[in-house]
């Protein structure tokens, strides 16, 4: 079987055109508002090559958020440690944590975008499937009695956009205390004893009350 055709050197030109105006526009503030018309003012190029490229909205957000998958999984496999070969691997797995909380706080419009376009996506996408596949070796190192696979899937689900956002906006949490929190939540996971629960009526008061305000958007600086 013959192999496929390389990308002619224009296509690639207009392909990288476009996702760089596309990444200009979404750290400008515009994610909200991308559509492939303004896209293609941006980049001076024709909207049908746009449209030819990746279909629709949703498959040039997806296009630009695996150009950051990319290079987050080189900084993983290749870089230096401790989010790289070389570290402890307890802290390289709370590494790599951090990591993805700057990559979270840092591309959440995008994501927001990419998970209203197709919530089931993100389980099924190759960096998903990086993330899940790295943090489960690292746990199976870490806990060879635990259920790796489960814990990993845990420890990615607050990762989930829509939650992200909610921490930024509506709680006002910082990047700092999102890492804090899970910090906690991997010294927990990574237990091998069952912890004692505190009970409901002690956990609660050493918590601000809830009283539905909004709060200032704790990870308004930390956008790219």
């Amino acid at each position: 079987m013959s192999a496929a055709p390389a990308e002619r050197a224009d296509a690639a030109r207009n392909r990288q055109k476009i996702l760089a105006a596309a990444a200009r526009l979404v750290a400008a503030g515009a994610a909200e508002r991308l559509s492939l018309d303004e896209v293609a003012r941006a980049a001076d190029v024709g909207v049908g090559t746009v449209y030819r490229r990746f279909g629709d909205r949703a498959g040039l957000v997806f296009a630009l958020l695996d150009e950051q998958h990319q290079l987050f999984r080189t900084r993983v496999l290749e870089g230096p440690p401790p989010l790289g070969p070389g570290a402890d691997t307890g802290d390289r797995l709370r590494a790599f944590l951090h990591a993805l909380v700057d990559l979270s706080v840092g591309q959440r419009e995008l994501l927001l975008l990419a998970e209203s376009s197709s919530p089931p996506a993100r389980f099924v996408s190759d960096s998903y499937a990086f993330q899940h596949a790295h943090a489960t070796r690292l746990i199976a190192e870490l806990r060879p009695d635990a259920d790796a696979a489960f814990l990993a899937d845990a420890l990615l689900a607050p990762f989930a956009p829509s939650l992200i956002d909610h921490q930024c906006r509506a709680r006002g949490f910082s990047p700092e205390r999102i890492k804090s929190g899970f910090d906690q939540l991997l010294h927990g996971t990574l237990q091998r004893e069952a912890a004692v629960v505190a009970p409901v009526e002690q956990a609660s008061r050493r918590l601000p009350a809830d009283d539905g305000s909004v709060a200032d958007d704790g990870c308004a600086n930390a956008r790219r």
